[in-house]
């Protein structure tokens, strides 16, 4: 009754239509499937999830170019079940854009951090917060960005505690782990 597809191109997703069957054919209905191109994850769902999680788990983009990672996050985890809320652009070179949305941060679960560049954010979010902060280094940057790599041994490197680190561009790995993490049993 359930599927979800991570990492599918728009010519995928146009491709995997064209294949279906029609619902009178004995295919599939075509209502149930989702596709968002900026997480590019496609779902069939033929009902909602059930509501899972102890509480809401945050996605923070560090900036504008690590949003496709985030989105692949918040996906899986509304998919999973999981109340999940993006705050985009939050970035150590404005500290202050973090600084605003502290009470949020602190009130989130599961805090996931999605960064490229030198990957500094997830560090001074769980100095922040006494949450788990799931770190999600991405390939997105310039100079020495090395494709994430340089964000990766920073985020492994960091002195915060509670920094688990993916690999990266894992936003469906974070978002797993986010809500194995959040589960209310």
């Amino acid at each position: 009754g359930r599927a979800l597809a991570t990492r599918v191109s728009p010519s995928l997703y146009e491709e995997t239509l064209n294949a279906l069957l029609p619902e009178s054919e004995g295919g599939v209905d075509r209502a149930h499937l989702s596709y968002d191109p900026e997480s590019r994850c496609l779902s069939w769902a033929s009902a909602p999830p059930p509501a899972r999680g102890k509480g809401e788990v945050l996605v923070l983009t560090a900036g504008t170019t690590d949003g496709a990672v985030a989105a692949e996050a918040h996906a899986v985890l509304s998919f999973l079940g999981h109340a999940s809320r993006r705050i985009n652009d939050v970035g150590v070179a404005g500290l202050h854009r973090v600084i605003g949305h502290l009470d949020a941060l602190r009130r989130a679960e599961v805090i996931i951090v999605c960064a490229g560049m030198e990957g500094a954010l997830s560090s001074v979010v769980a100095g922040l917060v006494d949450r788990p902060v799931i770190a999600v280094p991405t390939s997105v940057g310039y100079g020495a960005n090395l494709g994430g790599v340089t964000a990766l041994l920073s985020m492994l490197n960091s002195c915060a505690a509670g920094v688990t680190v993916v690999n990266i561009d894992n936003g469906f790995g974070a978002a797993y782990t986010a809500a194995q993490i959040n589960r209310a049993d």
